[in-house]
């Protein structure tokens, strides 16, 4: 049997799809982050040591890797994809690799195709389309320094923001100062501080606290909802210009990642703007995940390679 690996590396973890040259899913597993925009080396070698351990443990000598595909966050930084390719290339495989973002990946597992609407909060956000003549376009995605509105990393910002707010006298009447700090186990905001400021302390972190917001919204917390309407205030904007460009008023939006999947208060904030907007599209789960999309995206690679070999191979012939 031939093989081939789907690879999607997201803000805070890796999943892994393992699966036959026809597309029959052999295992999936979760490895930590490859992301180096946001992750030191050390880490990401050893996400990758366990990662490419437990390939080979799966597919051992039956049969050889045709292809990999990852789909990861971040390559809008060109030394992103370099390093992907080091580290893959440093765990001994030599076969066929295709870096691409992890946008185009989720897209193919959402609609079991390249082509529709993908709309990702998680750590980071990105909303990404392909109609049906091939054009794309993308959204978002460049960062949490400069982009990522509607994240969970904004989200968790915002939190902390309403947290130093409310210790100074700005805000009242939250529930949200309380969470965080249980969360951390702080008990100051001079503590609070610290933790922001830290060199320790990555996107990951700040973005685990979007949770919060959901439990505060829960609650009837204020601010709570008024986070989680701006964050689909953010998230609508990045449809927009994705749907307008492609032509796309009428395609379902896939929704993907922890913030859309698991708020339903940024989930229907965002459904209700789109019935005043684009009343003729509709927010659809995934039918795959991205991981998944990565091996779809791997069998059309091997596809491609044979019948171009089979057309060489005719032309050889005189045919």
């Amino acid at each position: 049997m031939a093989y081939v690996i789907g690879i999607d590396g997201g803000g805070t973890k890796t999943a892994v799809a393992i699966a036959s040259d026809q597309g029959e899913l052999i295992e999936q597993f979760h490895v930590g982050a490859i992301n180096y925009n946001g992750g030191d080396a050390e880490t990401i070698a050893a996400s990758f040591q366990e990662m490419f351990d437990r390939i080979k443990a799966c597919c051992g000598s039956s049969g050889p890797i045709q292809q990999i595909v990852i789909g990861a966050a971040g390559i809008s930084n060109p030394q992103v994809s370099i390093k992907l390719e080091h580290s893959v290339r440093r765990q001994g495989y030599e076969g066929a690799l295709r870096i691409t973002g992890d946008q185009e990946t989720a897209l193919y597992g959402a609609h079991n195709a390249m082509q529709g609407i993908i709309l990702i909060a998680g750590t980071g956000s990105i909303c990404f389309g392909v109609n049906a003549k091939g054009e794309k376009h993308r959204s978002g995605g460049f960062g949490h320094l400069i982009d990522d509105e509607g994240s969970g990393y904004s989200i968790g910002r915002q939190l902390l923001s309403v947290l130093v707010q409310a210790e100074d006298g700005r805000l009242s009447d939250t529930v949200i100062p309380a969470m965080v700090y249980k969360q951390l186990g702080l008990h100051t905001v001079q503590e609070i501080i610290g933790f922001v400021y830290s060199k320790e302390t990555t996107k990951k972190n700040i973005a685990a606290l979007a949770p919060i917001m959901t439990t505060a919204c829960e609650q009837g917390d204020e601010q709570a909802l008024r986070i989680a309407k701006r964050c689909a205030d953010s998230l609508h904007e990045l449809l927009v210009p994705v749907i307008e460009k492609l032509g796309l008023q009428d395609s379902p939006i896939a929704v993907a990642g922890s913030v859309l999947q698991q708020s339903p208060f940024v989930q229907e904030a965002l459904a209700n703007k789109l019935k005043e907007t684009y009343p003729s599209t509709r927010l659809i789960l995934p039918m795959k995940n991205a991981a998944y999309g990565a091996v779809l995206m791997a069998c059309k690679l091997l596809r491609e390679r044979s019948t171009c070999a089979t057309r060489t191979s005719w032309a050889a012939d005189g045919r």
